[in-house]
């Protein structure tokens, strides 16, 4: 299958859009969530359960992995799929957000980024054209494009300098990506507009990247730093004018809440560390809000972790269990309610799409909405 017949619209209810993507034999299906696997693998959960939960597309995160184990490494063992198990699809960012994160560690140029290791202190060069060559020899299903992260709040000048940068380094990744794509390769490549909270750099950004022969497009630069109002304000307004035919993804949103009202927007991909690192901090989300296992107010709670969830979690364990497993450090504490949080989120995904298959999706948002964010 032509990589340009990848992602079709199968329904919209007003702005919330269903779809499918096909990732060469791999089918994701529209609003999606992407568990994060840093480092190759979800943190305290295993490929056994993300595959059994039943997702089919997740996120590893280029930055990481060229510091340790390496590119090298990584090309030698036939690439992230022969290397970590996982054989369905892989998203692979670009590394931009950790190394522009990063600020101390790091040197931006026309050229590309210098960065050092937060850990070990090894330094790195990339340029767009690295960024691509790398991931390519990851053999992801989706690769990005290198871009500069601009961290907010910032002065209007710096973001239409990082602006600059951004669309020359989305030209050359693609100029580079062409150049190196197999016919028959399935590998996609996506554009990320920025432009911080101002709509004018933004509409510039979202009419540049969307004029080039990028599969989908990303919104990046939210969710760092901005005033809640802002993000709303650019993340609403983005969505619409983004190309109708191609996946809109929000990269690093969001909770519940936030994945809920960005699809009203017309988002459909999104990826977010909350289900697995909340899951450490002892946070169980449910539809009816979510609560922190280790108040001593379920101390002596004999209720299911979640009342009316079905995971093999909530089947077996206690709420009084789980939260004795927290507060006495157990490792296994963490697993459990990082395949509850995963299995979660996974079910909303499909709640939401089934709602927009079936015309329903604004109902779906009346009776759910203001629950999801509430603390039990």
């Amino acid at each position: 299958m032509s990589s340009k017949n990848f992602f079709e619209v199968q329904a919209s209810h007003e702005l919330a859009r269903a779809g499918k993507m096909r990732l060469g034999e791999c089918e994701v299906n529209t609003p999606s969530f992407l568990p994060i696997a840093t480092r190759g693998i979800p943190k305290d959960c295993s490929f056994d359960d993300v595959e059994s939960i039943g997702y089919s597309l997740i996120l590893m995160n280029s930055y990481h992995l060229i510091c340790r184990p390496g590119v090298e490494v990584i090309k030698r063992m036939g690439g992230l799929k022969n290397f970590s198990g996982w054989k369905s699809g892989i998203l692979t960012d670009s590394g931009g957000f950790q190394i522009f994160s990063l600020s101390p560690l790091r040197d931006i140029s026309r050229d590309g980024v210098k960065f050092k290791d937060y850990e070990s202190g090894a330094e790195f060069f990339m340029s767009p054209e690295d960024c691509v060559d790398i991931q390519l020899a990851f053999l992801s299903d989706i690769i990005m494009c290198l871009d500069v992260c601009t961290a907010l709040p910032a002065e209007r000048k710096k973001v239409e300098e990082d602006l600059i940068i951004t669309h020359e380094w989305a030209q050359r990744c693609l100029d580079r990506f062409k150049n190196l794509k197999k016919e028959n390769e399935t590998t996609l490549l996506f554009g990320i507009v920025q432009g911080g909270v101002e709509e004018e750099l933004r509409q510039k950004s979202i009419e540049f990247i969307s004029s080039l022969d990028f599969d989908g497009v990303a919104i990046g630069g939210l969710s760092v730093g901005e005033e809640r109002m802002d993000y709303e304000r650019i993340a609403s307004f983005c969505a619409p004018r983004l190309p109708k035919d191609k996946p809109r993804y929000l990269m690093g949103v969001g909770s519940p809440a936030d994945i809920l009202q960005a699809v009203s927007w017309g988002y459909d991909l999104f990826d977010c560390v909350l289900p697995t690192r909340m899951a450490r901090h002892g946070v169980a989300y449910s539809f009816n809000g979510y609560i922190h296992i280790r108040q001593k107010k379920w101390k002596l709670d004999d209720s299911p972790l979640v009342d009316g969830c079905d995971c093999k979690v909530c089947q077996r364990y206690k709420k009084a269990f789980v939260r004795h497993l927290f507060t006495a450090d157990e490792l296994s504490a963490a697993i459990i309610l990082t395949y509850h949080n995963l299995y979660f989120y996974y079910k909303l995904m499909k709640k939401i799409r089934s709602s927009i298959l079936e015309g329903r999706f604004q109902e779906l948002v009346s009776s759910m909405g203001d629950k999801l964010s509430r603390k039990l």
